[in-house]
């Protein structure tokens, strides 16, 4: 699972990355710009799920044992 959950953290991040470089700084809401924005918030949106989880995860494990 640990391996699961950092593969989906490197895409995340790598969705953010890539749609930093589609957005227009100079016309950010307008056109295929939108698109990148959404883009950006809806992977800085799954990169703090993927850490809530992770972290959800490591207290479980210090509660079993």
């Amino acid at each position: 699972m640990k391996i699961f959950t950092n593969i989906l953290l490197f895409i995340a991040v790598a969705l953010i990355i890539v749609n930093i470089f589609l957005l227009d700084f100079d016309k950010p809401f307008e056109g295929n710009s939108v698109i990148a924005l959404i883009g950006i918030v809806a992977s800085f949106c799954a990169v703090l799920i993927l850490m809530i989880f992770k972290m959800s995860k490591k207290i479980e494990d210090k509660l079993k044992n």
